[in-house]
């Protein structure tokens, strides 16, 4: 399952709560999301909450005067996932590398 982490500053303001935002498939149930990550990151997932963000309206024509109306872009769907405390399991996805 392909999972995209997302770089918004609240993503970034969530991983101090232990909590990562990843845009996940349409598709994707939570159990499923849960044990993608748990098998990508080897970590222990606590929760899984999941959005779906309606696409935007767009008009289009097709021409002047030919076929005005309006379509939607895709939906998105987003999930957030919180790991377990107790283990101490984090994702080092945004973590800056120091010089060597």
């Amino acid at each position: 399952m392909l999972l995209i982490p997302r770089a918004t500053e609240k993503a970034y303001t969530a991983q101090t709560k232990n909590t990562y935002i990843f845009t996940v498939p349409t598709s994707a149930s939570k159990q499923a999301i849960a044990d993608a990550i748990a098998e990508q990151y080897k970590v222990t997932v606590n929760d899984v909450r999941v959005l779906t963000r309606k696409g935007k309206a767009t008009r289009f024509s097709r021409g002047k005067h030919a076929y005005p109306g309006t379509t939607y872009r895709q939906d998105k769907k987003i999930a957030y996932v919180t790991l377990k405390v107790k283990d101490g399991d984090k994702i080092k996805i945004f973590e800056e590398k120091g010089d060597k």
